[in-house]
């Protein structure tokens, strides 16, 4: 049996792709390319980790391919000047048929340059730090699902879905990119803390300043340069900026410590928070008791204990009915 390693046939969905990230990779080269050029190619990268790979695969064999060239090609002499074009004659010839045909030719130690997507996820309830090769920090919270290709030259996170608090270490030269469906977040170093649901995404930041925009880069799109203390809250094609004190952050952050801070917060809000992070599921029972407000913290993970207060200091009654802890007037 040989020892090359070779790749499947791939679908017509994944040809597409690397035949648009080469052509991608061939605009860089060129002499015009410019920054909206780059703007352009960040939009792609980001609507896709499938982007992201394909791209990254065909630049490191790019580069592996353009340093074997000059270690194999001897240098002909200064005033040589048709050997010289001959060899970028050739040089291109090489560089545009290895994009072409670089997932099928590449074998043994160069299949080990890809990049590789890692995937992180908790349960309900659950809750995991990450340390990212860079030294950066990712802390998830409950029913959250991540994707990172963070290595020594390339720094991009998909929230899939959930909650997770970011802790970037600085990097003016590679910066920090979380994918949120169709929105991001840019950073070079900072702290901050990003929540996705169906419904909508929030960006909070505790620490320095991060870049809220559109995947599609587009100049009519609604973007937003955020500095500690700054709140995004993004519903569909919406966007609601606005200031949170530091107390109000740190009670964002009570999941981190276990607890849930509840300040002036609705019984429905309150339903809605535990119920993120319990198979035992609290139902608040008719308009006139979800409408009513408590403040105090609370263990995340003990409906029970909450239940208690809401009896004992509310006056409302409680039943338990299997899964479910009602409570109404």
């Amino acid at each position: 049996m040989s020892d090359l390693m070779f790749e499947p046939p791939v679908s017509a969905r994944a040809r597409q792709i690397k035949e648009r990230a080469a052509s991608w990779l061939e605009q860089r080269e060129r002499d015009e390319w410019c920054e909206r050029d780059q703007l352009a190619l960040d939009a792609w990268l980001s609507e896709s980790s499938a982007h992201t790979v394909a791209y990254l695969r065909l630049e490191a064999t790019w580069g592996r391919a353009a340093r074997l060239a000059v270690l194999r090609t001897p240098v002909p002499e200064a005033g040589d000047g048709a050997p010289r074009r001959k060899i970028r004659s050739l040089l291109t010839t090489f560089a545009a048929g290895l994009l072409i045909v670089a997932g099928a030719a590449i074998a043994g130690g160069l299949y080990l340059l890809r990049p590789v997507e890692k995937v992180y996820a908790t349960a309900l309830g659950g809750h995991q730090t990450v340390r990212l090769f860079d030294g950066s920090n990712i802390e998830l919270n409950t029913e959250t699902t991540l994707r990172a290709i963070v290595d020594a030259r390339h720094r991009m996170v998909w929230l899939d879905r959930g909650e997770a608090f970011f802790q970037i270490a600085h990097d003016t030269k590679h910066p920090f990119i979380v994918i949120m469906g169709d929105r991001r977040v840019t950073v070079l170093g900072t702290k901050f803390l990003v929540r996705r649901d169906a419904s909508h995404l929030e960006v909070a930041v505790m620490e320095g300043r991060v870049r809220f925009d559109p995947t599609d880069g587009g100049p009519s799109s609604e973007s937003a340069l955020l500095a500690s203390g700054d709140t995004v809250v993004a519903p569909a094609n919406a966007m609601l900026v606005s200031r949170k004190s530091s107390q109000e952050l740190a009670e964002e952050l009570g999941w981190r410590r276990g607890v849930l801070v509840f300040d002036s917060t609705t019984l429905a809000e309150v339903a809605i928070e535990f119920n993120r992070y319990n198979r035992e599921q609290l139902v608040i029972a008719g308009p006139t008791a979800q409408r009513i407000k408590i403040d105090g913290t609370f263990r995340a993970n003990d409906v029970a204990a909450f239940a208690r207060v809401a009896q004992a200091v509310l006056g409302l009654h409680v039943e338990n009915r299997g899964d479910q802890v009602v409570v109404s007037r």
